[in-house]
């Protein structure tokens, strides 16, 4: 079983969370290696520790995430500190089991630090943007257990506060001790001011508090603005959930193409990459429902082909995108999906059926691109 360190929802309320932790501390009962954390009495991010029930913990200790590599854990993660803030202080620890590098890859300080970003996005909804004012290496020192440990550290200085700027520092580093590889990554805290110490089982349970608390919270957050999306989509009049559905869908189709071509070196937007589904498919559904009088099922059914050929078309066409055609032709389609209506390009879509019927036959592929070069040529007459 894995803890996702990018979504903490709540699956099935409180049986759910209590069945996660009894799996957990089997997971750290059976540990066969020292696993590392914070030293909440140093001078590095302190805080009060989490107390069942109460309703505003956003300071704590708890158990993060864990790999599995064949029937042995590679490495476990707890974190401490602030969650809720911009500003800290916040460190995360990744213990790697001794000599598990030689089999598994292991994440560069870049990497950390943009995991780090993608948290703030998806607990804060705050972009912090991918461009750091300044970055530099440093040489630190980290007490561990007592003893001063060296550590190299990768740091990327944020634009801090005020109007827009809500990046801040986030720091990065990799040490071994006894063995392990440590990979720390923190936010309003000193790296010298960090002190990590070994954590025995008494630990366990808070750590395992501080994360049923954590899980808690960011459920009623998520809830809270699913709520808010709802409401702000029962307001949309007339198609314009289904705009909203091709063009989120449309940019997500692009991005993806040009991450995929790029070999990863384009990067997905942040809010694709790890922001909460928008509802506009729900509510494009409703609209598709009240207006073509079809059930839910055959809705379905419509906005997926609607969306489908749009998507192709962007990934085909240089012209769908920012231009006048391409607005006239999301709108024909629209009309087409939930009217039936005798669009211009009418042949264009009933050739998209074809080409869903042949499974993506180069052929029909071909004659539904031209459907839309003879619908182009058409409209400038």
């Amino acid at each position: 079983m894995a803890i996702s360190g990018e979504s903490w929802a709540v699956e099935s309320g409180e049986e759910h969370l209590r069945g996660q932790e009894r799996a957990v501390r089997a997971v750290f009962e059976e540990l066969d290696f020292q696993v590392y954390g914070v030293d909440r009495s140093g001078r590095g991010a302190r805080g009060v520790p989490p107390v069942a029930g109460r309703t505003a913990v956003v300071d704590s200790d708890a158990l993060s995430d864990y790999e599995m590599l064949g029937d042995e854990v590679s490495w476990f993660e707890v974190r401490s500190g602030d969650w809720s803030s911009l500003d800290g202080p916040y460190v995360t620890v990744r213990t790697y089991q001794p000599g598990i590098e030689r089999y598994t890859s292991m994440p560069e300080p870049e990497e950390l630090i943009e995991r780090e970003r993608d948290r703030i996005y998806e607990y804060l909804g705050l972009d912090e943007g991918d461009c750091p004012s300044r970055i530099r290496t440093l040489r630190e020192w980290i007490n561990v257990d007592g003893e001063p440990v060296p550590v190299q550290i990768h740091e990327e200085r944020g634009s801090g506060p005020g109007a827009g700027g809500h990046s801040r520092t986030v720091w990065a580093g990799r040490l071994t001790v006894e063995g392990s590889v440590v990979l720390l990554c923190g936010r309003g805290v000193a790296p010298g001011d960090v002190e990590l110490d070994r954590l025995s089982g008494p630990d366990c349970d808070r750590y395992l508090t501080g994360r049923t608390e954590l899980l808690r919270q960011l459920e009623t957050g998520r809830q809270a603005r699913i709520a808010q999306a709802r409401r702000g989509h029962a307001a949309l009049t007339g198609l314009d959930a289904h705009r909203l559905l091709v063009e989120s869908s449309v940019e997500r189709a692009l991005a993806e193409r040009a991450h995929r071509l790029s070999d990863g070196r384009a990067r997905l937007p942040r809010r694709l990459r790890v922001g909460e589904p928008v509802e506009h498919w729900s509510a494009a559904m409703r609209q598709q429902m009240h207006y073509a009088s079809e059930s839910r099922s055959e809705a379905r059914a419509a906005l997926e082909l609607m969306v489908g050929q749009l998507c192709r078309l962007a990934d085909q066409a240089d012209w769908l995108v920012g231009s006048e055609e391409g607005r006239a032709a999301v709108e024909e389609a629209i009309r087409y999906t939930v009217f039936a209506s005798q669009v211009p390009s009418l042949s264009a879509h009933q050739a998209w059926v074809r080409v869903r019927e042949r499974g993506g036959d180069p052929e029909a592929e071909a004659c539904w691109l031209a459907a839309w070069d003879i619908w182009r040529r058409q409209r400038r007459r």
